[in-house]
């Protein structure tokens, strides 16, 4: 298979040049923030670090950490490292809880931004040839235009759908035959059990490739997809505090995301003491920004669990590569002194053979943690019989007490019966939080 890059003397860089790329940037990075973000500066003199500590990419471990906490705090402009007027746009997140954290961006900011979404199109086949549609929201989140951007720079027909109005997309889809699908997975299950409602298999679509992030998922569930459109499903990492999508990116090896080494250093660490972990161990995320200017975060913690891996891939990138996040060390439920990821749980049910439509419900009953799953049963398995119900419940519920450690409460709810998220699925209800 011919290898395609969009950038190609950044993809395959040796490691030598690349660490002497990103030590240049580094430098005048620190001394951008040093000079124009006071509560970044006032941070490395109370950790007793100076502009003269920082000569390369070996004494990033000398600067100090920013978390969500951080960006909250400074909300909306403490961060900001340039002035307003430099600014073209923000971005947000779709935060829950307390204050959104807003995102700035120059008009090189974009166009790096897009860059690295270019390069992940390109790394799943995508050309000017391609019909690429965008299915994820616009707007404050950063999906939409990130993906946007990057096919435009790419040279693709771009349908601009965000989320929503399935029955829209679908027509799009079919009536331009759309190439390449960009979503959330959880949307892209949804838009394949919605071509099947409508007696479409998955040979009536032109779709080759999909670009699916924003949210956690799992090999199982990579796999459903691919049976049930007809495509390659490929992985894609970003955050609105760093850009947005691309981050990183997966290939068509799918064996792990591709950082874009010369905006984005990694960094994994000891979740618990800060202390940098060597490479192909287990650890945090944590991102240095190389080349933003507007908003640059040095040494954010992501609070993703991952691994790196500088394994040669056969894609002929020599970016280094992240495993799929295997869960978020503050998004981690502890049940009963057990530590549970959503993703095992969503394991357990695609192996079993349901859908991936589930949710979790965590609750506090004398003290003691319960831990309900509901899932949703297949329409061909659908039975009104109580006492079958009964035992695939109990059968489902003892594979989760195999994964997990735990034994949940399983209850098989009818088809469609969940609430299906057309953005990011809510998997987790902690009602716990409401009696703290």
């Amino acid at each position: 298979m011919e290898k395609r890059f969009y950038q190609k003397e950044i993809e395959t860089m040796d490691r030598e040049s690349m660490r002497a790329l990103q030590s240049e940037r580094l430098v005048k990075q620190v001394k951008h923030v040093w000079d124009n973000v006071p509560y970044y500066r006032n941070l490395m003199e109370e950790k007793g670090v100076t502009l003269d500590d920082i000569k390369g990419i070996d004494d990033l471990h000398k600067l100090p950490f920013l978390t969500k906490d951080d960006l909250r705090d400074q909300y909306p402009y403490g961060l900001l490292a340039t002035d307003i007027e430099n600014c073209v746009r923000i971005q947000s997140t779709s935060g829950t809880t307390g204050k959104r954290v807003v995102a700035f961006y120059t008009q090189d900011d974009v166009n790096l931004w897009e860059d690295c979404c270019a390069r992940a199109l390109v790394a799943v086949g995508a050309d000017k040839g391609d019909v690429c549609q965008v299915s994820y929201g616009y707007g404050l989140f950063t999906g939409g235009p990130g993906l946007n951007g990057g096919s435009h720079k790419v040279g693709c027909l771009t349908l601009p759908m965000s989320s929503g109005n399935t029955d829209r997309q679908i027509q799009f889809m079919l009536d331009l035959g759309a190439t390449v699908l960009c979503c959330t997975p959880s949307y892209a299950a949804f838009l394949a059990e919605s071509l099947k409602e409508a007696g479409l298999s998955p040979e009536d679509n032109k779709l080759k490739a999909g670009i699916f992030g924003a949210e956690p998922w799992t090999e199982e569930m990579r796999r459903d997809i691919e049976k049930n459109l007809g495509i390659k499903a490929y992985d894609i990492y970003g955050l609105t505090e760093t850009s947005g999508p691309g981050v990183a990116f997966e290939c068509r090896e799918q064996s792990g995301m591709h950082i874009n080494e010369d905006h984005f250093v990694a960094e994994i660490i000891d979740p618990d003491t800060g202390e940098v972990l060597p490479e192909g161990e287990k650890g945090e995320l944590v991102f240095t920004s190389l080349t933003k200017e507007a908003f640059p975060l040095l040494r954010y913690r992501t609070r993703d669990i991952t691994v790196l891996s500088r394994e040669k891939c056969s894609c002929g990138r020599t970016l280094v590569k992240m495993k799929k996040p295997m869960g978020r060390s503050d998004d981690m439920l502890i049940i009963r002194g057990v530590n549970v990821f959503p993703s095992q749980i969503e394991t357990v049910l695609l192996k079993e053979g349901y859908t991936p439509n589930y949710q979790i419900v965590v609750d506090r009953v004398n003290n003691t943690d319960t831990l309900d799953v509901y899932v949703e049963m297949n329409p061909e398995s659908f039975s009104d019989v109580v006492k079958d119900i009964g035992s695939d419940a109990d059968k489902l519920a003892g594979a989760m007490k195999t994964m997990l450690g735990i034994s949940p409460k399983v209850h098989l709810v009818a088809p469609k019966s969940i609430v299906r998220s057309e953005g990011k699925a809510v998997r987790v209800i902690d009602n716990r939080k409401l009696h703290d």
